[in-house]
């Protein structure tokens, strides 16, 4: 098997021996993506607009001033309101950050210090990387990390690129230090892959789980269609957690779920995981470092 073919046999039901802290049966992984002002934008020097939001609008030629608007408002409202909402409840939050998001909102990073939020790396810009060239990605990978770490205060540990990663995306991601990333929607447990004879841990992440299919032709309509999604995943993995171990990943944005009629669906999906009982809230650094502690690779 080539390192980029896909492994379909996994672990084959057959999970490593590992229990979660507190013998929860689900490791949960709120994620809140920080892309505002990482977007394409001519206004900011790209060469084109981003095209979707509410809407798909994909105006030529001039900056968009519209979209401009739909993602600021992720910065200026709906980060404070999932934010705020999360903290409140004590539930770890993990924010994936653009490089060029934290730039433009240097706020994010002490923010994230004083709650302590972790802070993984999304891209330089939000764009998938499968159409850079090797150099163009090595220097996007560096720039992002500087970045995280002047205004965190740290280097980022974990790695998630929009969309499509390229061939070469973990190679470099190993060279650069990190110690895992979510690079993989293939599993609902982590493990580890092979890259130049080195193990590298992979968390997979999750479309499914995760608010922007509220853009995806309806997907999600109402707050309630978001909630009781994702509370039938925790519920399936919660029933499978009591004999392997699970990862529940509920992927969240600013500019979506904090928007005043979706918020109430965060409300209710912490409520319900509350009180079914059995999940874990942790970072995704947390996660990694349980996994790697007690499932070393071999």
């Amino acid at each position: 098997m080539t390192p980029h073919q896909p492994d379909l046999r996994g672990y084959a039901g057959r999970y490593p021996a590992v229990r979660w802290p507190h013998e929860a049966r689900v490791a949960v992984s709120f994620v809140l993506n920080v892309e505002e002002g990482a977007q394409l934008w001519l206004g900011y020097g790209d060469e084109r607009n981003e095209p979707l939001h509410e809407v798909k609008r994909d105006l030529v030629g001039v900056p968009d001033l519209n979209m401009a608007s739909h993602f600021a408002y992720g910065a200026r409202v709906g980060y404070w309101r999932i934010t705020d909402l999360l903290h409140a409840e004590g539930v770890a939050l993990t924010l994936n950050v653009c490089g060029r998001a934290i730039e433009a909102a240097p706020w994010v990073g002490e923010d994230a210090r004083q709650r302590g939020f972790e802070i993984t790396a999304h891209g330089w810009r939000w764009e998938a990387h499968s159409g850079l060239d090797e150099a163009t990605e090595r220097d996007a990978i560096a720039r992002t990390v500087d970045a995280i770490e002047r205004h965190w205060g740290q280097r980022p540990r974990g790695w998630n690129t929009r969309a499509s990663a390229s061939v070469w995306t973990r190679r470099l991601l190993v060279e650069a230090g990190f110690e895992y990333d979510s690079d993989a929607y293939d599993d609902d447990c982590p493990y580890d892959v092979d890259v130049d004879g080195r193990p590298h841990l992979v968390l997979p992440y999750a479309f499914d789980t995760n608010d922007m299919r509220f853009f995806d032709t309806a997907a999600f309509v109402q707050a309630d269609d978001f909630a009781r999604y994702v509370g039938a995943a925790f519920d399936t993995l919660w029933r499978e957690g009591e004999h392997a171990p699970k990862m529940l990943t509920v992927g969240l944005h600013s500019r979506i779920l904090g928007r005043p009629a979706r918020i109430g669906a965060l409300r209710q999906i912490v409520a319900h995981m509350k009180a079914r009982g059995g999940g874990w809230f942790a970072t995704r650094g947390q996660i990694a470092r349980h996994w790697r502690l007690h499932a070393p690779p071999r």
